[in-house]
């Protein structure tokens, strides 16, 4: 089983990297892009006039942890007009503070609808609908009671949605895509580089002139890389309580303040700077700010890391951070053609392990390794993350999630230079490894698939 029976065979860097609002990629960005969609429907097709309310109805995933995902939030968000890469992360307070003074929704941007959460919004906790974890009904209703329009949405990790005919809701899908340079697998991807003499970045590159031309490839990337930064900024200037029940106190100040005044000739203390840059990332992801899904906003904070990792220690270029989103791209697509990049699905393996994965091999890259060397430092950072289960405390993308983050950027790393220092030579592929990952989430139990019902969630006392 892969991430969902759809066609995923040509995907773009696009398609893995996307500008969201936090905490969570498939509980927020996903439901907001899919209540956005079913808005525009209504308006396109004429029922915007007649519907007197809307219905939402949360299952599964999105319904056990939504709260504290905030999936309530998006949705309400969504069908108030807003998508999710654009919206104004300051603005969705109002949204809702406005939605819950008035009791109306202005759908669609452009009509007000009565609108009560404890009467629109209902949480079905212990129904799993078959094809995905992550699901949810939207319904128009109008005045005599009639269901106008009734839509399916599949959240299925990385900010993908799928409404009910499957179709994937991608920003760069489009008809008849024939890149250059197609592959499934890292043997083909591989094969390739060795039979036209092209590192695993060009390929990519060639490929992503079946979406767009080489200029708008290179703004697409830096666009990302800039809010990357901006994120680590962001998590490093604010500070405060993280919204929730945990009242998570916001770590990244106090820690580049402390790294600022610090002397000290460790030579780790490399791996302290890293650590912040991804505790500031996922720090802002849990207090809802402007993130890029990497490839999801709970594994948020590990790319960014490695970016201003390479930046500030290895004298790196802007190019150079392209080539690392590009080959970053590339691998974070064959999990998602071949396994999967939902926690719902396959556990945080499927988050962090694959950020870490991608990671890896872009740094690999860049530092100068050879194909064959990155493949291996992104079969070294999956292998060690294998089986890695998602079980954030209160449903909250907090605790595990945002110090995760840290040592998934640290293994990143560590694969990145173990790999380096080989000649590529290994025994498990990368093919087998994500074959791996995608057997480990089939078996793993529900309870430790971004449930809330194992794990760390049940074993938390307060003090």
């Amino acid at each position: 089983m892969t991430d969902f029976t759809v066609d995923m065979s040509h995907l773009s860097v696009a398609d893995m990297f996307k500008i969201g609002v936090g905490p969570s990629s498939s509980h927020t960005v996903g439901p907001m892009l899919a209540s956005w969609m079913f808005a525009t429907f209504l308006q396109s097709s004429d029922h915007l006039a007649s519907s007197a309310y809307v219905k939402i109805d949360l299952y599964g995933s999105l319904a056990l942890t939504g709260k504290g995902h905030m999936t309530d939030m998006a949705v309400i968000v969504g069908l108030s007009g807003n998508r999710p890469d654009t919206v104004q992360c300051k603005s969705i307070p109002h949204i809702m503070a406005s939605m819950r003074k008035t009791k109306t929704l202005h759908l669609a941007g452009c009509k007000n609808i009565p609108f009560v959460e404890k009467h629109h919004v209902q949480w079905h906790f212990d129904t799993f609908l078959p094809q995905h974890p992550n699901a949810m009904h939207l319904s128009a209703i109008d005045e005599s009671g009639r269901v106008l329009v009734r839509k399916e949405y599949f959240s299925i990790g990385g900010g993908f949605v799928l409404d009910s005919s499957l179709e994937a809701q991608n920003t760069s899908r489009k008809h008849n895509i024939n890149p250059p340079y197609p592959y499934h697998s890292a043997r083909e991807l591989l094969d390739l580089s060795k039979k036209h003499g092209l590192s695993i970045a060009s390929i990519q590159r060639h490929n992503e002139t079946a979406w767009r031309s080489n200029q708008e490839t290179d703004a697409f990337l830096n666009t990302i890389a800039s809010t990357m930064f901006a994120c680590i900024e962001n998590g490093i200037n604010n500070t405060g309580i993280l919204p929730g029940s945990l009242k998570v106190r916001r770590r990244a100040n106090a820690m580049y303040k402390k790294l600022q005044e610090n002397a000290s000739k460790d030579p780790l203390v490399v791996m302290d700077w890293v650590s912040l840059y991804a505790l500031a990332v996922n720090e802002e992801n849990a207090a809802c700010g402007q993130v890029v899904t990497a490839p999801t906003n709970g594994s948020a904070g590990v790319i960014p890391a490695i970016l201003k990792y390479y930046m500030e220690f290895c004298k790196g270029t802007q190019q150079g951070v392209r080539e690392i989103l590009l080959v970053a791209g590339a691998i974070g697509t064959l999990y998602k053609k071949r396994a999967s990049i939902s926690a719902a699905a396959v556990g945080c393996q499927g988050e962090v392990g694959v950020s870490c994965s991608m990671a890896a091999a872009g740094l690999t890259s860049v530092l100068g390794g050879t194909s064959e060397q990155i493949e291996n430092a992104a079969e070294i950072a999956m292998e060690h993350n294998l089986g890695l289960t998602c079980d954030p405390i209160g449903g909250l993308v907090q605790i595990p999630c945002i110090e995760r983050n840290t040592m998934g950027a640290i293994k990143a790393i560590n694969a990145s230079r173990l790999a380096l220092a080989s000649d590529g030579k290994h025994v498990i592929s990368l093919d087998s490894c994500i074959e791996t990952m995608r057997q480990t989430g089939v078996d793993m139990q529900s309870k430790y698939k971004e449930t809330a019902q194992g794990g760390l969630a049940v074993n938390y006392t307060e003090c």
